[in-house]
């Protein structure tokens, strides 16, 4: 038997273990079990080699509860270890680890930072007021070994009977961590840290982990149902996906993984955190940002990488080269599956545009290299219900939407339904109109006019249909000055939050007899402002400018300016007024509610 001090200097690494290292102490259990599934492994290297003598038996790791001895014990059929490796292994190599921690990292609140110095075993204080392993190594004629540590330097180490190879750590738990004698609680933990690790791992005489998960596995073993059934073990209460990206690469870094896009049928139910990182099939988390590109956070899947640095600081691994060629790989292989389903089968890409068109969008506006390929299968759906790519929609608008600065006009709605009048007026021009109805699609507007060229869009309710495209002199209107100057100072009512202009143009007898359009340029940044706070309060604070248009060329106007009776004659104004107002949405509370009791009133 020999007793002794653990070869450190700081006599308090303990403490700092217990309460600094992790922030969530349930991860003890994802540092035991991977460090069991590390020994077991060792061993079927060894024994392929040759090295390591005899059948092997049936390898797995055994997690086991005992409530009386208030004791968890994992316990592994791996390698095992002498006296002289368990001296070295707990007694001085990972205690140098210690030391280097506290001077490199004492004072920081960093998370996930044992494993990076072999400190992984050392998780298990945390929760243990004792700590003893029991262990044989596979050498012929290995004696057992047992080691015990209270959570202070002193350790005891001594001979022990053990039959079997492997060890078996026990836990003796302290009083504030009762709660991991809940058979519940470990199944939690295990499911979610040990759920695709590489050993069988057991737990109330239950395997409890998938030892081959599909992304383990070539693409070419894989089939449909494959995938599909891999997605419904990580998401079983999601509806199908639309398709996956198989990941397999192996230089200049390693990176496995599936990526899967999934069915979004509304632009609010977009969630991000749905990819899991996993390190050689431990899971370690499932905020993926930095290593996945920001406009892919809404795919859902597995990554699967030792090369990302996991136990280090967010901005070392913003810096970190294979970080960046992960990101970079990623993207490009999202923008290829993309093309590639494009060319091969337009109609199916259709048909997923719903969902997909977030992503697509998303990606051509924060990442320039996707911008480039995405040009290619970008497509934009017209009221109509038909789909353009971006060139297709130039070249079958090209003379009749350029304006005349070259520009080319792409006119779009944001709410077809409520716009209907706008869009009928510019369909009766003969212009195509997309539409643009998504949470993202205002800012994707506003981006595409910078990265693209010769661009400029237009919502279709921004200007009477004969400025959409340019700003033209419109025919003269058949009131006299008089009669003109009459309507505009009967239409000059003022309403609450809005900065109203008149204006009295010619415009065909088929027009509506006022039209109120909102400048383009100020309603995108009250749009705009009403998604975000800081600077954007103030347009969102701003009121509406609208432009009223009378059109003096409208017969209703000939009988209301012969209107004798004055009051009517600005009631019925009102209510025309109210009524191209109601079009662009602008007609609420006490103002909605004296058009529809005006309406009623000169109805009867």
């Amino acid at each position: 038997m020999q007793k002794g001090n653990i070869r450190v200097q700081t006599e308090n690494i303990f403490p700092i273990i217990k309460k600094f290292l992790y922030s969530e102490h349930d991860i003890f259990v994802r540092e035991l079990v991977s460090n069991a599934v590390d020994a077991t492994q060792k061993l079927k290297t060894l024994s392929s080699l040759g090295e390591a003598k005899g059948e092997l038996g049936e390898l797995g790791i055994e997690i086991k509860i005992d409530k009386e001895k208030k004791t968890l014990t994992i316990s592994d059929k791996g390698i095992g270890m002498s006296e002289e490796e368990v001296d070295k292994y707990l007694n001085q190599v990972a205690f140098s680890g210690a030391e280097e921690f506290l001077d490199k990292y004492k004072g920081q609140n960093e998370n996930n930072i044992i494993g990076h110095f072999g400190l992984g075993f050392y998780s298990s204080f945390m929760v243990s007021e004792k700590v003893e392993v029991i262990t044989k190594s596979y050498r012929d004629d290995a004696k057992g070994v047992r080691w015990e540590c209270d959570g202070s330097p002193e350790f005891l180490l001594e001979d022990t009977d053990k039959a079997e190879r492997g060890t078996d750590i026990v836990l003796y738990l302290n009083e504030e961590s009762q709660e991991f004698l809940e058979p519940e609680r470990i199944k939690t933990i295990l499911d979610k840290f040990c759920r695709f690790l590489p050993v069988p791992i057991l737990f109330e005489g239950k395997q409890i982990n998938n030892t081959e998960p599909a992304w383990t596995k070539k693409p070419a073993d894989l089939t449909n149902e494959d995938y599909q059934n891999f997605y419904k073990e990580l998401y079983p209460f999601n509806e199908a996906p639309l398709f996956w990206i198989h990941l397999n690469v192996d230089y200049p870094f390693n990176l496995t993984g599936i990526l899967y896009f999934p069915k979004i049928r509304q632009s609010y139910e977009i969630q991000k955190d749905k990819i899991q990182l996993y390190s050689n099939q431990v899971f370690v988390t499932d905020e993926v940002k930095d290593i996945v590109p920001e406009f892919l956070m809404m795919l859902q899947g597995v990554l699967d990488s030792p090369d990302i640095p996991l136990n280090v600081s967010r901005s070392y691994l913003q810096g970190d080269p294979n970080v960046r060629k992960i990101n970079s790989h990623i993207t490009k292989k999202v923008a290829d599956k993309l093309e590639e389903i494009f060319k091969n089968d337009r109609t199916a890409f259709e048909e997923k545009w719903e969902s997909l068109g977030l992503f697509v969008k998303y990606g051509m506006m924060t990442d320039d290299k996707f911008l480039e390929k995405a040009n290619k299968f970008l497509i934009l759906q017209d009221t109509t219900g038909k789909f353009h790519t971006i060139e297709e929609y130039r070249l079958g608008t090209e003379v009749l939407q350029k304006n005349k600065d070259g520009k080319q006009v792409i006119l779009y709605t944001t709410d077809p339904v409520q716009q209907d009048a706008f869009i009928q007026q510019a369909i009766a021009k003969s212009y195509l109109v997309l539409k643009m109805e998504t949470i993202i699609d205002n800012g994707f507007v506003n981006q595409m006019e910078m990265k693209w060229e010769n661009v400029q869009f237009v919502r279709v309710d921004s200007d009477i249909v004969d400025n959409l495209i340019d700003k033209q002199e419109v025919g003269e209107s058949v009131l006299s000055k008089d009669e003109e100057a009459t309507l505009k100072e009967l239409f000059g009512m003022k309403v609450p939050e809005l900065n109203i202009t008149v204006d009295v143009k010619g415009l065909s007898a088929e027009a509506p007899p006022v039209v109120a359009t909102r400048p383009e340029f100020m309603r995108r940044m009250k749009d705009m402002a009403s998604m975000q706070g800081g600077m954007g309060a103030f347009y969102a604070n701003m009121p509406d400018e609208v432009t009223l248009t009378v059109n003096g060329n409208h017969r209703v106007y000939k009988n209301i300016l012969a209107e004798p009776a004055k009051e009517k004659q600005e009631k019925i104004v009102h209510n025309l007024a109210d009524l191209a107002l109601l079009s662009q949405g602008l007609l609420k509370g006490n103002t909605l509610t004296n058009f529809i009791n005006r309406s009623v009133e000169l109805m009867g």
